[in-house]
């Protein structure tokens, strides 16, 4: 059996690997060069080269008179900027680095993020560790602290001792203007207060910060270097860092000149190579490779590549008899490796090469079809090898240089038989995890996703197949899978050449990646990104794929704010398609009608929608049960709202479906709002959190237009001021128009509260008319009228708009009835003005 010395061998070369005189000569210049000015040095090498362990000796190599920090971008929570300087701020903190104006910048900052906690010790992130945070909080004596500049500013004032730290405080012109910031300027302005306090800091004591793997971040740069704009606020810290160093250590040379030229001047670039001819011998002769001639052989033939050095290693412990010719070339070295291992290893290898990842499980169906041995001893032999890279919970994947050269082996038929038989072990697989019998470290959706990549490649997979895995999926976990599904297709049709397969499905296949595209980015709420994609939509709808890219559409342009453009496409498709979308679009009808106002029409065809599922659309029976519940809320009937609302998480429950339970978070949260404040506000906490999860813009926006509500009737005016401004935020970002215009509709309460009565009724004219412009929510419109009138800011404008809405307006009950239950809700609102 072969060995696999892989981890002890690397420690072992590593100190000839990075005695590199060059490298550190590089960086002890830097070091002496530091002033004022911005550097960057740009570590650069292939993935698995040894570059984190470079930084680490780097950071070792540093003097003592250098504070230190590393961020590590492998861990996925470090990407984001706010965790990303709550630990540089620690760790340059615990070096005695100063961050007063960055602490309140950053406590303002998570408030505007968290506004359902309190700013206290144990929710404040680094409160502890922060003497201004501290003081103002032990201050406070267990009140609770609201979180704007200016407060903390005043706050500030009162707990600190130190005359000169205070005047600089107070006397600081980006805290001043803190409060009137947007969330994304706010994002820069804590990040400019970093780098000025660590600029600062400089002055004293020079730093440098370690930046590792930024690969991870920018996974898939963009034509001209440009990336998808992940790295933007990491540009955005580092081209502020004055007066000290930062080492970043990246895979391929950092593109941010495309972005601008400056960066040029700034960037110093240095390319860590294969090992040096010392370290390849060390390695070989600790492996027990002792020949010169030999080591001398596969240390050129290796170019210092670790991967071929590894693998030469494994053919000489496999058989160090026969291991005696030499290899002149890397792929030598591969050809030679195979010809020591068992001819049955060799075919198994091969056919593993196909799957992305493999498990015991898939090695003993693999081997049964192609009658190949399935025993555990061969299984251990296999996967002893240095190229077998262990996964989590027993999988495995192996080098990509190996299964290269691996498939190269295999004829195209025999490459089809080995997709199609990898397509069934993992549509098995997630029928086990479905059902909970599954024991798999992978991600519950991910055995959809790999078998939509098989069928692709086995030549055997429908568009119609592929959109019902990628339901599964969602179903499952959200949509993380159904992206990959996405990638993986746009691959396939863009590898040439094409199969008779591909040319023939491609029309359907390519359908089908847009159609999950489009409804992957309606759930994030990117309602513009969806209409671009969907330019045209007279497309014919009889096909289930053709049938939802349809739907996809409209529903973008709703949310646009393009109502009856969308009506028509949902009556289109409800009226042409006879197949498994029409439920759907049924679905959609009615929510259109009851937006629009017709409220009697909207249920009942959501009744006969209803009516017409199969017994397995439970996720539609309860996105009925749930548009019931908007209308009877939109209706102000929150008692029959409620119970919609129970009927809708029910099936959902039943069938875990996580975005609909993720939404009736959002709509519970809104109805507590009118029923609950004091609950509202803790549901919405909480609904964020999942939402944030999926990244729904438009329901984040609805879940802190809820949190607004509840906070204006529990008389937290500053806390509903920050919720509304984080609602728009989210809402402008989705583009959803009368989303942002019900925001402003009760926002105007707010306004009024304060006595602002000109921006009041300003604000009631705007609200009023973007929903006449989207064609929607005319029972708000004459709310929004009710209002006017009962505070004594009605308009001539607004009158008009209240007589249109009635001509549109088609309640359940009587309107008598409704405009009963809408002055309740306006009394809400209201008679805290009045008194």
């Amino acid at each position: 059996m072969p060995i696999r010395p892989r981890y002890r061998r690397v420690s072992a070369l590593q100190r000839q690997f990075f005695n590199r005189e060059e490298l550190l000569a590089m960086y002890d210049e830097e070091l002496r060069g530091l002033s004022e000015r911005l550097r960057i040095l740009n570590v650069v090498g292939v993935g698995g080269i040894g570059k984190s362990r470079l930084l680490q000796e780097l950071r070792n190599r540093t003097p003592e008179t250098c504070r230190t920090a590393r961020l590590d971008l492998q861990l996925p929570t470090l990407r984001q900027q706010e965790d990303a300087l709550a630990v540089l701020r620690v760790e340059f903190g615990a070096q005695g680095v100063k961050f007063d104006r960055f602490d309140i910048a950053y406590a303002v900052l998570w408030q505007r993020v968290h506004p359902q906690l309190q700013m206290d010790r144990k929710n404040t992130p680094f409160a502890e560790d922060s003497e201004v945070l501290s003081k103002i909080l032990d201050d406070a004596m267990g009140l609770p602290v609201f979180g704007t500049a200016a407060g903390l500013v005043r706050l500030t004032g009162k707990a600190m001792a130190n005359r000169q730290r205070r005047q600089r405080i107070e006397s600081d012109p980006t805290l001043q203007e803190l409060d009137s910031l947007s969330n994304a300027e706010l994002g820069h302005a804590v990040s400019y207060l970093f780098a000025e306090e660590m600029r600062q800091s400089a002055q004293e004591r020079p730093y440098v910060l370690f930046v590792d793997a930024y690969e991870a971040m920018v996974p898939t740069p963009l034509p001209g270097g440009r990336s998808y704009g992940s790295d933007a606020w990491l540009r955005d810290l580092l081209g502020q860092l004055h007066g000290g160093l930062t080492v970043l250590a990246s895979r391929e040379p950092l593109p941010w000149a495309a972005y601008d030229k400056e960066w040029e001047t700034v960037i110093r670039k240095t390319r860590i190579d294969g090992l040096p001819m010392p370290a390849r011998l060390d390695l070989l002769a600790q492996a027990g490779i002792t020949e010169i001639p030999k080591q001398r052989s596969i240390a050129e033939a290796s170019a210092g590549v670790p991967f071929y050095l590894h693998l030469a290693v494994d053919t000489h412990a496999q058989n160090p008899a026969r291991a005696a010719a030499d290899a002149g070339t890397a792929e030598e070295i591969v050809q030679r490796f195979l010809q020591h291992v068992a001819p049955d290893e060799v075919r198994i290898l091969e056919l593993l090469s196909v799957a992305r990842t493999f498990d015991l499980g898939m090695f003993r169906a693999i081997g049964r079809t192609f009658d190949l041995p399935t025993n555990l001893l061969t299984w251990e032999s296999l996967t002893a090898y240095s190229f077998a890279y262990p996964l989590p919970q027993g999988w495995y994947r192996l080098h990509q240089l190996m299964i290269a050269a691996l498939q190269h082996h295999l004829s195209p038929s025999v490459t089809r038989h080995v997709h199609s038989v990898l397509r069934q072990y993992w549509e098995e697989l997630a029928e086990r995890m479905e059902t909970g019998s599954g024991d798999s470290g992978v991600a519950r959706s991910s055995p959809l996703r790999e078998a939509v990549y098989h069928g692709m490649h086995a030549e055997d997979i429908s568009p119609e197949q592929i959109q019902k895995h990628a339901d599964r999926a969602v179903m499952m976990s959200g949509r993380q899978a159904v992206d990959g599904m996405v990638r993986d297709i746009r691959d396939f049709l863009a590898s040439p050449p094409q199969t008779a397969y591909a040319i023939e499905a491609l029309p359907g296949i390519r359908d089908a990646a847009d159609c999950l595209d489009a409804e992957s980015k309606l759930e994030l709420g990117d309602a513009s990104a969806v209409i671009a994609m969907t330019p045209a939509l007279d497309m014919p709808v009889r096909s289930v794929v053709s049938a939802r890219l349809a739907l996809a559409g409209a529903n973008a342009r709703r949310i646009a704010g393009e109502s009856s453009h969308a009506a028509s496409i949902f009556q289109r498709v409800w009226a042409e398609h006879s197949g498994e979308a029409r439920t759907s679009a049924g679905l959609c009808v009615a929510d259109i009608r009851m937006w629009q106002g017709d409220f009697a029409g909207a249920f009942a065809l959501a009744e006969e929608v209803h009516g017409i599922c199969a017994p397995h659309e439970r996720v539609i029976r309860g996105d009925l049960k749930r548009l019931m519940h908007l209308g009877h809320r939109f209706l102000m009937d929150f008692a029959e709202a409620a119970e919609f609302l129970a009927e809708a998480e029910e099936e959902y429950r039943a069938v875990g479906a996580a975005v609909g339970l993720a939404n009736i978070r959002t709509n519970r949260a809104e109805l507590l709002a009118f029923t609950d404040p004091g609950a509202a506000v803790a549901e919405a906490g909480a609904a964020l959190e999942v939402q944030r999860d999926l990244g729904a813009q438009h329901e984040i926006g609805k879940v802190y237009t809820a949190m607004a509500i509840a906070q204006l009737r529990l008389g937290q005016l500053e806390r509903a001021e920050v919720s509304f401004r984080n609602a728009n935020t989210a809402l402008d970002q989705a583009g959803y128009r009368s989303g942002r215009a019900r925001a402003d509709m009760f926002r105007s309460f707010l306004l009024l509260r304060r006595g602002e009565r000109e921006a009041t009724r300003s604000l009631l004219r705007h609200a009023a008319r973007e929903f006449e412009t989207c064609q929607v929510y005319p029972s708000l419109i004459l709310a929004i009228h009710s209002a006017a009138e009962r505070t004594g800011l009605v308009t001539p404008e607004l009158v008009a708009a209240a007589d249109r809405a009635r001509s549109l307006l088609r309640p359940l009950g009587t309107v008598e009835d409704l405009n009963r239950r809408t002055d309740e809700v306006l009394s809400m609102f209201l008679d805290e003005v009045a008194s």
